[in-house]
């Protein structure tokens, strides 16, 4: 088993002008950051083209969304909730990078309105599965989210933090042992 710290790419989901995605993923970040075993890598998919044409690769411009996503060991997935279910702007981007998801943990920070986001996550879950990733159970979620942070960024409600030291820690089970298990043996879809 490899002891080097696991790649983890925490994922701004939406692209809409005004989001609140930023705040959230910083937050997570930081935490993510004094867990000890994580490197972390914040990925904004507004600062990255995704296309909507239809084909067979992913457009040239994403090379570096590809090369980052493939050298991540797991994800998070910070996510608001749109019409009961996640951005499309994801779902472009999960769809391009079918390899790059296989044999991965994946967990969500989901936030929004009354339901805080976990209609998106529950919307996700199958969506992860169907390109061979592994989604932990423990998320964490912010309902009416506008309120729960200070002006620093930092969340209000220490339940924030404990929630996603559990997720985090699931999150870093999986890592490993994934890690170990595609250095070992191929894994076959």
């Amino acid at each position: 088993m490899s002891a080097a710290p696991l790649q983890l790419a925490v994922i701004v989901a939406s692209t809409r002008e005004g989001r609140f995605g930023p705040t959230v993923a910083q937050w997570l970040a930081g935490r993510a950051s004094t867990h000890g075993d994580l490197t972390i890598d914040l990925i904004d998919l507004a600062a990255h083209p995704v296309s909507t044409v239809l084909g067979t690769t992913p457009d040239p411009a994403m090379a570096d969304l590809t090369a980052r996503l493939a050298a991540a060991d797991a994800f998070v997935v910070v996510t608001p909730e749109y019409n009961h279910s996640y951005p499309a702007a994801l779902k472009a981007v999960i769809d391009w990078h079918y390899d790059q998801w296989q044999a991965k943990p994946v967990g969500f920070v989901s936030y929004g309105g009354l339901s805080g986001g976990t209609r998106a996550v529950e919307h996700l879950r199958p969506v992860f599965a169907e390109v061979h990733a592994t989604t932990v159970r423990h998320t964490v979620s912010f309902h009416n989210c506008w309120d729960k942070f200070d002006a620093d960024g930092a969340a209000l409600d220490p339940m924030a933090d404990a929630a996603a030291k559990t997720m985090l820690d699931q999150l870093s089970w999986w890592g490993h042992a994934l890690r170990t298990a595609r250095e070992t043996t191929p894994y076959t879809r």
